[in-house]
C-alpha cells in the first residue's frame, strides 16, 4: 500500500471495511494470498460477534470438531484452547475432556472470554502488519463514497472518518463491506435497486414463509449481552441500580428465564446458567478462576423496541436513542434478575449472587462493545439463497429437503455451513422460529453484486433473504464468507478480472475454487474426508462438477471402502475425463484417479498465471 497524493490519500489493493469475525478472515485471506490490504473498524478490537458483540460460545455445527469450517476457523479454536492450557492450571475434569470447553457451555462446544479471543486474532493479524501488507486503522468508521467517473458502477474510493473528526480517502482495486450492518452499501446505491432490509414478499422470493407483503420493518432484533459471575460475598453491593425507566422496560421487555430449549435456571438438562457460559470453575484448578463466568445473550436482553435498521430506524440521533435504551433493558434485566426472579430453592425472588463483571469488556456499564447484530443490509446479489433450498420443512411442517441429507447442490460453492434457521421476534409482529436445516453451501454469487463492480459482500450482507439470513448468519459460517471473500478479491486482483467474470467464466471459477481448496476450504459436505485427508480435494472437486459420490441420505463419502466395478464405471462416466476403464483400489484412490485425469485436461499455464501464491 502506498500514501497517494497527500497525506490522507491511501492505496491498496484490497480495503476491507469493518473488522468483524468476516473482516477478520478477510483481510487476513488477503493479505496470505499476496495483496496488499487495508482494515479499517470502528472500534479497536477485532473479531466482531466473537468479542466486541459478546457472543463468544460460538454458534457452530455438530461436525465442527473434524469438519464444517474452515482451516483458518479451526486453527483459532485450536489457539482458544492452547491460551487456556498453557495459562491456566486445568483440574482433572478439564484435562480429561477431549474437546476442550473452558465453560461447558451447552449451547457450544467452545466458549472464551472476549478478551482472549481479541487478542488470538491480533497474533494473526500480526506478521501481516509487520511485513507492511496489512495495516489496520481502528477507530474508524466509513462515511461516503466515491465513484469512478468513467465507470460509474465501481467504486474509486472510499472516505472514513476517526473520533477526531479526521478524514482519510482509501483508494483499492476491490472493496469488502465487512461491515455488521451493510454500512457501506447505502452510500454505494439505493435500496430495492442494490440493497434489501428486512422481509422480502412471497411473491418477491417465493419462500413458502415469506410475508405476503415486504415488511422491511422485519428485522432481526440486537442484543447487548453481559457478564455475570456467582458472588455470594458480595451479594450487598452486587445488585446495579433501576434504569430510569425500567418499569416501562420491564413491561416491553417481559423478563423471563424460559425459552427454547431451556429447562430452569439452575436446573434440569439444559438450564439458563450453564446456555453461555465462559468458564466453569470446575475445568480450572485454579484460584484465579474461583467461580463460574457467564455471557447472558438470551430473549430477556434481545431488544424488542426498536432498531438501528429497517422501517421506523430513524435518523441517526433516532438510532443513537434506540442503542442507549437497548443497554438500559440489558441491565433492567440484570436488576429484574437480582430482585424479582422467582428462586428455585423456594427462598422469595431474586438472585443478589449475580455480579456484573464490568472487567469483560471495560465498559463503564458493562454491557458489550457492540450490541450483537443479527441482521445486515444484504446486497442485491447475483446469487440469492432462499429458504426452501435449506430447510428440511418449512413453518407449516410442508417437506422442502426432507430426508436428504443436504440442502439444495448450489454449482459455484465457496464454503459451507449448517444451522437452524433462527428468527428473533423482532417487535413488529413477527414470531419466533426455529427450524431445521440441511448442511448447506455458499454460492459465490452470492457475495457479488448484480451493479457494482468491485464490491465483495463479506459477512452476514451477502445474497440472503430475511429467512436465510437466520442460517447464514453465524461464527464459522460469516468466517467462511469473509475467508472466501478476501481470497476472491486477491484473486481478481492477481487475474485482473472481476468477481462477476469468474462467477461466470469456468476456468477462472475453477481456478478459484481449487485455491480455496489447497486453502483448507470445503465446498460440499463429505464429513469423512476432512482438509486433512489426501483425497479432500479430489472429492471436493468431483463434487463440485455434480458427480455422484455417496448417498442422499447421509454426510458419508466412505474412503476407505473398496470401490466396486460398477461404482467406477459409474463415476468415471460421470466424470468424463478419459479416466483407465477398470481401477482396483479404495474409493479414495478411485477419486484421486479421477482427479489427476482431470488435471491433464486443465490448461497449466492458464491455471499458473491465475492462482496466486500459496500461503505458508
Amino acid at each position: 500500500m502506498t500514501e497517494g497524493d497527500g497525506p490522507n490519500i491511501v492505496t491498496c489493493d484490497v480495503l476491507v471495511v469493518g473488522g468483524g469475525t468476516g473482516g477478520t478472515a478477510a483481510a487476513l485471506a488477503a493479505a496470505e494470498s499476496g495483496a496488499t490490504v487495508c482494515l479499517v473498524e470502528e472500534t479497536d478490537w477485532l473479531g466482531g460477534q466473537l468479542t466486541v458483540q459478546g457472543v463468544c460460545t460460538p454458534d457452530e455445527n455438530g461436525y465442527i470438531e473434524t469438519f464444517g469450517c474452515t482451516r483458518r476457523y479451526a486453527r483459532f479454536r485450536a489457539a482458544v484452547r492452547d491460551h487456556y492450557r498453557t495459562e491456566y492450571r486445568l483440574s482433572e475434569l478439564g484435562s480429561a475432556q477431549e474437546w476442550f470447553n473452558p465453560g461447558d457451555c451447552w449451547v457450544s462446544g467452545l466458549s472464551f472470554e472476549p478478551k482472549v479471543a481479541a487478542r488470538i486474532l491480533a497474533d494473526f493479524l500480526r506478521p501481516h502488519q509487520e511485513s507492511g501488507r496489512l495495516h489496520i486503522t481502528f477507530g474508524a468508521r466509513v462515511v461516503d463514497c466515491a465513484f469512478d467517473t468513467r465507470r460509474p458502477d465501481r467504486v474509486d474510493a472510499v472516505i472514513v472518518r476517526d473520533s477526531r473528526g479526521r478524514e482519510r480517502r482509501f483508494q483499492a482495486g476491490f472493496v469488502l463491506d465487512a461491515t455488521d450492518t451493510g454500512e457501506l452499501l447505502p452510500l454505494c446505491g439505493s435500496e430495492g435497486a442494490d440493497w434489501v432490509i428486512g422481509a422480502e414478499s412471497r411473491s418477491d422470493t417465493g419462500e413458502p414463509d415469506a410475508p405476503l407483503l415486504p415488511r422491511p420493518d422485519w428485522v432481526q432484533p440486537l442484543t447487548f449481552p453481559f457478564a455475570i459471575d456467582w458472588s455470594p460475598q458480595t451479594s450487598s453491593t452486587n445488585v446495579v441500580a433501576a434504569p430510569r425507566d425500567y418499569a416501562a422496560l420491564r413491561e416491553l421487555q417481559q423478563y423471563h428465564i424460559m425459552q427454547g430449549a431451556i429447562t430452569g435456571l439452575f436446573s434440569g438438562c439444559h438450564p439458563w446458567w450453564t446456555y453461555r457460559r465462559v468458564l466453569a470453575a470446575a475445568n480450572f484448578a485454579e484460584s484465579r478462576i474461583p467461580t463460574d463466568l457467564a455471557m447472558i445473550n438470551t430473549a430477556g436482553n434481545d431488544y424488542y423496541g426498536g432498531n438501528i435498521l429497517g422501517m421506523g430506524a430513524g435518523s441517526a440521533a433516532d438510532c443513537a436513542a434506540t442503542l442507549d435504551r437497548a443497554r438500559r433493558a440489558a441491565l433492567g434485566f440484570l436488576h429484574w434478575l437480582q430482585t424479582e426472579c422467582p428462586r428455585e430453592d423456594g427462598n422469595g425472588c431474586g438472585y443478589p449472587e449475580f455480579r456484573l463483571r464490568r472487567d469483560i469488556f471495560d465498559t463503564g456499564d458493562g454491557c458489550s462493545i457492540r450490541p450483537y447484530i443479527r441482521e445486515s443490509r444484504r446486497i442485491r446479489a447475483r446469487r440469492t439463497i432462499l429458504e426452501q433450498e435449506i430447510v428440511v420443512q418449512d413453518f407449516s411442517g410442508g417437506v422442502c429437503r426432507g430426508g436428504l441429507a443436504r440442502a439444495s447442490f448450489m454449482p459455484g460453492s465457496i464454503g459451507i455451513g449448517h444451522y437452524a434457521l433462527d428468527i428473533h421476534p423482532n417487535g413488529h409482529g413477527e414470531p419466533n422460529h426455529f427450524v431445521a436445516t440441511r448442511p448447506f453451501q455458499i454460492p459465490i454469487g452470492a457475495l457479488v453484486s448484480v451493479r457494482l463492480e468491485n464490491l465483495i459482500a463479506a459477512c452476514k450482507n451477502i445474497g440472503t433473504t430475511h429467512l436465510t439470513n437466520g442460517a447464514y448468519r453465524l461464527h464459522p459460517i460469516e468466517w467462511n464468507i469473509g475467508e472466501s471473500a478476501g481470497r476472491l478479491a486477491a484473486f481478481c486482483h492477481a487475474a485482473q478480472r472481476l468477481p462477476r467474470t469468474v462467477c461466470e467464466d469456468e476456468r477462472l471459477l475453477k481456478a478459484f475454487q481449487r485455491r480455496l481448496l489447497k486453502e483448507g476450504i470445503p465446498l460440499h459436505w463429505y464429513t469423512d474426508v476432512p482438509s486433512t485427508h489426501p483425497s479432500f480435494i479430489a472429492v471436493q472437486s468431483l463434487a463440485e462438477q455434480g458427480v455422484p459420490l455417496g448417498a442422499e441420505t447421509d454426510l458419508l463419502f466412505r474412503p476407505d471402502e473398496q470401490i466396486a466395478s460398477d461404482d467406477w464405471s459409474e463415476l468415471r462416466e460421470a466424470a468424463a475425463n478419459g479416466a483407465p476403464l477398470c481401477l482396483s483400489g479404495t474409493r479414495a484412490e478411485a477419486v484421486r484417479a479421477l482427479c489427476e485425469a482431470a488435471d491433464t485436461k486443465l490448461d497449466p499455464v492458464m491455471t499458473r498465471s491465475l492462482e496466486p501464491p500459496c500461503s505458508t
